[in-house]
């Protein structure tokens, strides 16, 4: 696989639109980034998951997946070497990524929630 594959692979899953953050194109479904190619440049593809979907998947394909450097990797993103991805494999990590962001902006947030529950804000007080 290539960085046309995997750009390719994810704009098949539906509602992905391509954007760029920091330069590097990004893969976003309902405005949330899912996968980028910030590292192409060293041969990998990038997925956004959860840490406990990274460990599955570097405990079962340690040669083609492993988690980003520092913090970012820490919470879940995870490189993707592109030179020995089968196809079949990039297509389900990507559709795994694209999946919990998808979800994720089905669910209202905990914030947008609390404020809808707790009514309009107060208009602020006139300073003199």
């Amino acid at each position: 696989m290539n960085v046309d594959d995997f750009r390719r692979i994810a704009l098949s899953l539906e509602g992905t639109e391509e954007g760029s953050h920091m330069g590097h194109p990004d893969f976003r479904v309902k405005g949330r980034i899912f996968a980028t190619l910030a590292a192409a440049g060293k041969g990998y593809g990038n997925l956004l998951l959860t840490p406990e979907e990274q460990s599955a998947f570097v405990e079962e394909l340690p040669e083609i997946f492993l988690p980003v450097a520092g913090g970012w990797g820490k919470n879940g993103a995870t490189h993707v070497r592109l030179n020995v991805v089968s196809e079949d494999v990039l297509t389900g990590a990507l559709r795994t990524a694209w999946k919990l962001r998808a979800e994720k902006s089905a669910k209202p947030s905990k914030k947008r929630a609390t404020n809808e529950l707790s009514g309009p804000k107060k208009a602020p007080r006139n300073r003199k």
